[in-house]
Parts: structure tokens; sequence; C-alpha cells
């Protein structure tokens, strides 16, 4: 998914619901997403726009986990 900018698509999507996180590339060409927000609609927005991606992204899979929440300061783009 790298080069496509997959990672500023997550951080705009995030920004406008409210969602704090991270993204960041994996080595292996996948990238790694965190959001954290409060559930209901913000969440589920975020998770359909988190599938598709940006326009030019050929998303071939999501995997979703829970994770322990973090508290960030608003959504970054991690290296």
């Amino acid at each position: 998914m790298q080069g496509v900018g997959y990672r500023y698509f997550a951080q705009r999507a995030a920004a406008e619901l409210g969602l704090t996180g991270y993204a960041r590339n994996l080595d292996d060409g996948r990238v790694e997403v965190y959001a954290a927000g409060p559930a209901g609609k913000a969440l589920r927005n975020w998770v359909a726009c988190y599938i598709r991606g940006p326009r030019w992204a050929d998303v071939r899979g999501v995997e979703e986990q829970e994770a322990a929440v973090h508290r960030y300061g608003g959504f970054r783009i991690e290296a």
C-alpha cells in the first residue's frame, strides 16, 4: 500500500472524525493504523473510509485487532 498517500488519507479521515492515533509504513509494505475515539458513528465511518482507502489505492485486505487504549493528542504520521 505504500506510495499511494494512504497514511495522509488516514490522517485526514481521522481528523475529520475526531479520532486520534497514528499511521505508519511497515517493512513488509503494509500500513499499520491505530485509531482511537468514541464508539459509534465516528468510528464506524472511520472503518468504512479505512477499508476503501484513497481512490488510487489497491486495498487487498484489512486486519482488525483489539489493542490497548493509548492517549494521543491527535492523529499523526509516523516514520
